[in-house]
């Protein structure tokens, strides 16, 4: 089947990593990006103004769909997970960490105050964590849509294990029961960066999550609702790896993209 009319994404299973390294290498993919959409940017500027010197008509730098032409940046997609950790969003609210730092230490728990939007989650082992580091501006500039997307792609996963996943309204990520008071339980955290629409952090999808963790903290800053994993909804422990497979095919579809490994070159 051809692929010519889809972007590439390239795919990285980081395995079990440190939160502050993969964050770290986030953070060099979207600069990397950024870079390279302002080095195009000032190319692009400095034709038009050449072409405007030299009186000739000065045509969009814009494609078929609206969108730049330029597609000098490279988009992935990293999936990871995490040793116990609490994060921070950048509007979140210390009041919903429940937890002492002496405890928090004694336990093993490491905890960071970030750079996304959301307030305070837990990543931990069997939780399958997707960072996307999308240049939107090749697909939408739209952050709504982008969320809504990463929560659909999460909703065809669960409807791949007869489950329904919902949307609560006003509130991002993936929910089981939301029209029922007190049933109410998210399975899928959000929580995104985006610098120049390039984006970065992601989701955080509960598979055979150890759920105690969420006792400490008031998870997503959110009070009176349950949070839930893949497997208490299952009555059984899911094979992680067959959810991941499962989470990059509908990636895939979602996003209308292909995924491509790492160690594999990206044509242009």
């Amino acid at each position: 089947m051809a692929h010519s009319d889809k972007q590439s994404v390239i795919f990285e299973d980081l395995q079990r990593m440190r939160y502050q390294d993969a964050w770290d290498y986030q953070e060099s993919l979207l600069k990397e990006n950024v870079r390279r959409k302002t080095e195009a940017r000032t190319r692009e500027a400095a034709t038009v103004s050449e072409q405007g010197s030299n009186g000739l008509e000065i045509n969009s730098i814009n494609d078929a769909a609206g969108q730049p032409a330029d597609q000098s940046t490279t988009h992935h997609l990293l999936f990871v997970e995490h040793p116990p950790v609490y994060t921070l969003g950048k509007s979140g609210d210390m009041a919903n960490v429940l937890i002492s730092d002496e405890e928090r230490a004694a336990r093993n728990i490491e905890f960071f105050a970030i750079n996304r939007g959301g307030d305070i989650t837990f990543h931990g082992p069997q939780q399958l964590v997707g960072y996307p580091i999308l240049d939107l501006e090749r697909f939408y500039t739209d952050i709504g849509k982008y969320l809504r997307n990463l929560e659909e792609v999460i909703i065809l996963t669960m409807a791949e294990y007869g489950l329904k996943g919902e949307r609560s309204a006003g509130e991002t990520g993936v929910w089981l029961d939301t029209t029922v008071p007190g049933r109410e339980r998210k399975i899928c955290a959000m929580g995104i960066r985006c610098s120049r629409w390039i984006t970065m952090h992601g989701f955080a999808f509960n598979v055979n999550t150890d759920l105690t963790y969420f006792d400490h903290i008031v998870p997503c800053g959110i009070r009176d609702k349950q949070v839930t994993s893949l497997q208490k909804e299952l009555g059984y422990a899911p094979d992680f790896e067959a959810v991941k497979q499962k989470v990059k095919r509908n990636f895939e579809k979602v996003f209308n993209v292909v995924l491509q490994s790492a160690d594999r070159t990206v044509e242009a």
